[in-house]
């Protein structure tokens, strides 16, 4: 699984940041580092786990969302033993039918790591449509047992972008006649 720890200006053209829009719960805090710290908008402060792995983020939108990447702020400088090592991305309609999308290796990452929500077998650019996203911290670094995790960031298709239309197809105009109803 590649992930990468950089996006481009270019990237932002394609795509939108959609956390605002979604209703946020984690599986267990700490008290003053609660789900909160993964919005705030400060690499400072962080979500801090309290009880046994994994660890979970759920975040749950009002409707099915064309979802392109995940962002997650991690240090391993800081954290040590609280960063993850191992985290799963799962999607789906309900908490009932989360189905695994990725699961990735991160090895003493420091800042942002990109995680691509793309079928593995897809374009780069194809969104995965889901109303619920969870991501669980399967392991830490030197066994930790609770996590931080600085800030995560939902990325989701621009409704006007031309890469969701299909092969061929430039405008919107032209879209409507793609398909037969």
């Amino acid at each position: 699984m590649n992930v990468s720890q950089a996006t481009t200006a270019e990237d932002n053209s394609l795509r939108r940041e959609v956390g605002h829009l979604a209703v946020w719960s984690v599986t267990s805090a700490k008290p003053g580092n609660g789900v909160e710290m993964l919005r705030d908008g400060s690499g400072d402060t962080f979500w801090q786990s309290d009880g046994l792995q994994p660890h979970l983020i759920n975040i749950q939108f009002q409707r099915k969302m064309p979802l392109l990447e995940v962002h997650l702020h991690v240090d391993y400088k800081l954290d040590e033993s609280y960063t993850p090592s191992r985290v799963s991305v799962r999607a789906g309609h309900t908490y009932q039918d989360l189905k695994e999308v990725r699961v990735v290796e991160l090895e003493e990452p420091s800042g942002w790591v990109v995680i691509p929500l793309a079928p593995e077998s897809a374009p780069p650019h194809t969104p995965l449509r889901a109303f619920q996203l969870q991501l669980a911290v399967l392991a830490n670094h030197q066994n930790g047992r609770d996590t931080h995790i600085r800030q995560v960031r939902v990325y989701a298709a621009r409704a006007d972008s031309h890469r969701l239309l299909p092969c061929g197809i430039s405008t919107q105009q032209m879209a409507a006649y793609s398909a037969v109803r």
